[in-house]
C-alpha cells in the first residue's frame, strides 16, 4: 500500500454500510487516526484490523498532525476516520488534511456513509443546490443571528442538532425563517430512523406530543426561501431605491436608474412613484 493519508467514511449507524474498500484499507494501513480510540476499537476489531490507534480530535489536532504526517513521510500508511460518517464534515481532520496537502503527501478519499447525503436523498426537498452549516450556536441569540444570515437562501439548508436543543432550534427557526417546510431526519440508518416532514409549526407540534421523537441524532433540513417572498423583497428594495432617487431627480429618470440598478421593471417603478406623489 502506498504511503498516503486515507480519508475513510465509516457507518453512521448500520455497520453493513461500511464498504469493502473501506474494510480493506482499514486492515492494510499501519495506523488509524480517530476521534475516540475507545469508540473506534470495536469497528477495527470487526474488520480484522491490527492498526495502531491514535486519537485526533479538535483539542489536539494541530499538535498530532505533525506526528501523523511524519509517519507517512517515513513510509507508513494512515487512515483517518471519525466516530461516524465522513471525516471533516462537522468532525476533526481539516488541519491534518491541509497539512498533508502542504507537504505533498497523497490524500486519498474512501467514500461512504454521510448523514448529510442520506438525509438529502430521502427528505423530499430540492437537492440541486444546498448549503450545509453543521451545528449552529448553542445560544439562542447567536443562533437566531446565524439563521437570519441564512434566511434569504433560495435553496435547501442542512444542519445538525443535538437532542437537547432540537426544540429550541425549531422555535428559533420558525421565528427567523418563517413557517417554511422542514424535514427532521432522526437516527439515520438505525433501528428507530424517522423522518418528520411539514411546516416548522407542524413538526414542532409533533415533537411536543411525542417525546420519543426528541431522542437521538438529528439532521435538520429547511426549504429555501419561497420565491414569492424573494420577489416581494426585491420589489421593496427597488421601490425604496426609486423613492430615494426621486428626491433628487425627475420621476422618469429616477425610475430608469432604479431599474438599471435593481433589474426591476422601469414602468412599474415609474407607476409606483406616480402613486406616491399623488398620495403625498
Amino acid at each position: 500500500m502506498q504511503a498516503s493519508l486515507f480519508i475513510v467514511a465509516t457507518p453512521i449507524g448500520n455497520r453493513e454500510d461500511l464498504s469493502e474498500r473501506a474494510r480493506r484499507v482499514l486492515r492494510e494501513v499501519s495506523t488509524v487516526a480517530c476521534e475516540d480510540t475507545r469508540h473506534s476499537a470495536p469497528l477495527l476489531a470487526e474488520v480484522g484490523s491490527s492498526a495502531r490507534l491514535i486519537a485526533v480530535h479538535e483539542h489536539n489536532e494541530a499538535e498530532v498532525a505533525t506526528r501523523v504526517l511524519d509517519r507517512i513521510a517515513a513510509g507508513e500508511s494512515v487512515a483517518l476516520i471519525s466516530d461516524a460518517g465522513t471525516p471533516l464534515l462537522s468532525d476533526p481532520g481539516f488541519r491534518l488534511v491541509q497539512a498533508a496537502v502542504a507537504r505533498g503527501i497523497p490524500v486519498v478519499p474512501i467514500p461512504g456513509a454521510s448523514a448529510i447525503m442520506a438525509a438529502l436523498s430521502a427528505a423530499g426537498l430540492p437537492t440541486d443546490r444546498f448549503t450545509f452549516v453543521g451545528f449552529l450556536s448553542a445560544k439562542s441569540g447567536e443562533r437566531r443571528r446565524e439563521l437570519d444570515a441564512l434566511r434569504s437562501l433560495d435553496h435547501t439548508l442542512v444542519l445538525f442538532e443535538a437532542k437537547h436543543r432540537i426544540e429550541e432550534l425549531l422555535a428559533d427557526a420558525e421565528l427567523t425563517l418563517g413557517d417554511r417546510q422542514t424535514v427532521l431526519a432522526r437516527e439515520l440508518t438505525k433501528r428507530h430512523e424517522t423522518f418528520l416532514r411539514g411546516p416548522i409549526s407542524t413538526v414542532r407540534a409533533r415533537l411536543a406530543t411525542d417525546h420519543e421523537q426528541q431522542l437521538g441524532e438529528f439532521v435538520v433540513l429547511f426549504a429555501g426561501r419561497p420565491r414569492a417572498e424573494q420577489e416581494s423583497d426585491a420589489r421593496q428594495r427597488a421601490e425604496q431605491l426609486a423613492t430615494a432617487l426621486a428626491k433628487e431627480l425627475p420621476a422618469s429618470r429616477a425610475a430608469r436608474l432604479a431599474s438599471e440598478i435593481s433589474g426591476f421593471s422601469k414602468n412599474a417603478l415609474y407607476d409606483f412613484l406616480q402613486q406616491q406623489s399623488k398620495g403625498a
